[in-house]
């Protein structure tokens, strides 16, 4: 049985960039790229957020941290330190509230559910596939997305 090939976070962050293009259109309007790797030095210690968006219509950062397998509690509170220190120390004056996102193979709902309880920022964990659906699934999943969220 041939084996199926493995990817790290680096390999899913380079393909992403290089096809920006096609992942803004995925993402929707408004989108801007900031940067990958992007660095934030505090206390003489370096931290690096994966990728790094501004949404113009939300007026707000979009962090993107790619993890190579299971989400685990830690990523949760790693990407909330990083949301801190975006608000404090990256925003502007007119900007809203930083969002994260946490992307992995796989989550355990239990677990994220106990990790993101009472976190004030927005923190959303998702899996990523190693290809993109098309739009009809993509369009199923925002609007499935769209009645949670209004509960």
């Amino acid at each position: 049985m041939p084996q199926l090939p493995t990817y790290n976070e680096g390999d899913i962050e380079e393909a992403l960039v290089n096809n920006l293009s096609m992942f803004f259109l995925e993402l929707g309007k408004g989108f801007t790229y900031v940067g990958r790797q992007q660095k934030m030095a505090i206390e003489g210690r370096t931290y690096t957020v994966d990728l790094v968006f501004y949404h113009r219509i939300l007026k707000c950062f979009v962090l993107i941290d790619l993890k190579h397998g299971e989400v685990q509690y830690e990523d949760i509170g790693q990407m909330n330190f990083y949301l801190n220190y975006y608000r404090e120390e990256m925003n502007t004056e007119g900007d809203t509230e930083p969002i994260g996102i946490v992307l992995g193979t796989y989550q355990n709902k239990l677990v994220m559910h106990y990790a993101l309880q009472n976190i004030t920022n927005q923190i959303f964990v998702s899996r990523y596939q190693l290809y993109l659906p098309d739009h009809e699934q993509l369009e199923t999943e925002f609007h499935r997305f769209m009645r949670k969220d209004a509960n």
